[in-house]
């Protein structure tokens, strides 16, 4: 007869980000056209051309709440091609779409747009064309969880505005080829707001135009790629805040624009969040990866989100996630979460992007985990632990962690938790701080400013590790259950294996007996013997603090 001995997996009230991100991760069974036409990656149509620049020069209507404006596209030709797809949300109009001067013909069908051109585009071959759209942007009810523009104002009625789209895609503002596996080489943002406020998008500020007609033009310029939906706007009355951080590469350039009456209260909190994060990120992850355009956190009406080297900030001058501690452990309090969270994606997210939303968990996983190595590097390797360790009581095991492929829809929110928890687990099997510390530098290095797949991901860390956890991330991300160590004594001889459901599952494990010193075992899915000294029915100890597994003994 098998009895349970101890089961590592916790459920409860789920106090974690994604909760709140329930619009964003819906369960979903049923796809459309419409989710193909936006999630696919591999139709003619999108793969004949590579995106080189956008200029992105939007007026901002906030009495109306209208928008207009344009995008240039540039590109290379992949493939010979007469026609191609780009995206804009069907609540916005196309006003005409230019090429080499004269207007060409385009379809729609649901949020895709079909462009095509008077002559065969040659593969190799550079070309552009210009997008000029107008309408009412859809307004998100809850932003950062669902997508589109926030229109409200700050505590003095001034107007504040911005926008936030992960998930929902870009095209819910502005035309774009919106998907994550083509990012834009550079590009230049200009936004026109009502004179008197301030625009700040990502990149560096390149130059502020008086239009004359009681709106002002703000130029940023992104000089690295960047993923569609880190492109921000954000409108209010700013004040601007300069500092500089000495890092890997040299000076980094530091400016926070916050509303006007914050000021004291940004400079406070930011002196004591940015500089230690990036310091501890660094010695993770290796360099800031976007040095040439600078690092800024913007203070928005939303929570956050991830807008590369545009960071957008919302939580409220304090530390925690709006003054909670998602782990229940008192590490959350010590420092401003969404100052590490986003600042995390700066790494893994946007340096390193997934190219379909199915692998959002190569943004969230990776970023939850590194709350836990900020948390490492300044109190300490177990107190970060204890973080990680914290955040099982987030963790639902309902769904599964990667989503459906090419239909534009992203995992279940464990993502977060659960993808810290596997990220811990693997660096305990690994057992070897620093091995572990520069395969996390070496896929920032290896995937610098590129998007990937799960399995670059995975063969990565199964190479520079060298032990296969290919089984490991498969049940973890792939299935909802968790593996079970299942132990066994014939005549007091330890025997073990692991139960899980993805196939050729094995992991280092470490257990021992009560009192001693951990050894390092590798079970397999059939039963092996192995020497533990001392180690017996009674007084055995798996280290389940650290291994998000079941454990049963025969």
């Amino acid at each position: 007869m098998k009895i349970q001995h101890l089961i590592a997996c916790a459920f409860g009230l789920c106090l974690s980000v994604f909760t709140a991100s329930a619009q964003l991760m819906q369960p979903k069974t049923a796809y459309t056209r419409a989710d193909t036409l936006r999630g696919s990656l591999t139709t003619p149509l999108r793969t004949c051309y590579d995106l080189n620049y956008y200029h992105l020069d939007v007026k901002v209507d906030i009495a109306q709440k209208f928008i207009s404006g344009s995008n240039l596209i540039r590109f290379t030709a992949v493939n010979d091609f007469v026609k191609l797809q780009i995206d804009l949300f069907a609540n916005l109009k196309i006003e005409k779409i230019v090429y080499k001067g004269k207007e060409v013909p385009y379809t729609r069908e649901f949020n895709a747009v079909f462009v095509t051109f008077p002559k065969t585009i040659r593969k190799g071959s550079k070309d552009e064309f210009t997008v000029y759209y107008s309408g009412n942007p859809t307004i998100a009810k809850r932003a950062p969880w669902d997508g589109g523009f926030v229109f409200t104002t700050d505590s003095l009625g001034k107007p504040w505005v911005a926008t936030a789209c992960q998930g929902m895609g870009a095209s819910v503002w502005w035309p774009n080829k919106d998907q994550q596996a083509d990012e834009v080489d550079s590009a230049l943002i200009s936004i026109s707001v009502p004179t008197g406020l301030t625009d700040v998008s990502n990149g560096r500020l390149r130059k502020v135009t008086d239009l004359k007609n009681g709106y002002t033009k703000f130029d940023w310029f992104v000089s690295n790629p960047i993923n569609n939906y880190d492109i921000a706007a954000n409108i209010g009355d700013y004040t601007h805040i300069s500092d500089s951080y000495e890092g890997e590469k040299g000076k980094l350039t530091l400016d926070y624009w916050v509303l006007s009456y914050n000021k004291e209260k940004a400079k406070k909190q930011f002196d004591a969040n940015v500089k230690r994060m990036l310091k501890a990120f660094e010695y993770w992850f290796g360099p800031y990866p976007w040095y040439e355009d600078g690092y800024k956190l913007v203070e928005t009406p939303h929570l956050g989100m991830e807008h590369q080297s545009a960071v957008a900030y919302g939580n409220k001058y304090g530390n925690g996630y709006l003054g909670r501690d998602l782990s229940g452990t008192g590490w959350g309090l010590k420092w401003d979460y969404i100052v590490v969270h986003e600042s995390g994606h700066e790494w893994f997210g946007n340096n390193i992007t997934s190219k379909d939303i199915a692998d959002m968990w190569i943004h969230e996983g990776f970023t939850d985990y590194s709350e836990s190595l900020f948390i490492d590097m300044y109190y300490g390797k177990q107190a970060g632990q204890e973080y990680d360790h914290g955040l099982r009581r987030g963790i639902g095991n309902v769904q599964t962690v990667v989503g459906p492929y090419g239909v534009n829809k992203e995992g279940s929110g464990d993502m977060y938790n659960k993808g810290s928890v596997l990220l811990n687990m693997i660096r305990t099997a690994i057992n070897d701080d620093e091995k572990w510390r520069q395969i996390l530098r070496g896929l920032n290095k290896t995937y610098y400013h590129q998007t990937v797949t799960y399995d670059d991901i995975v063969n990565y860390i199964n190479k520079e590790s060298g032990f296969n956890f290919s089984g490991v991330f498969d049940q973890y991300l792939r299935h909802t259950g968790l593996a079970t160590l299942e132990l066994r004594f014939d005549n007091g001889r330890l025997m073990a294996r692991y139960v899980a459901e993805a196939p050729g599952f094995t992991m280092p494990v470490k257990i021992r007996a009560k009192g001693g010193e951990y050894k390092m075992i590798t079970p397999t899915t059939r039963f092996q013997p192995f020497d533990v000294p001392g180690i017996t029915r009674d007084n055995f100890e798996v280290d389940t603090f650290n291994y998000y597994i079941g454990v049963l003994v025969d």
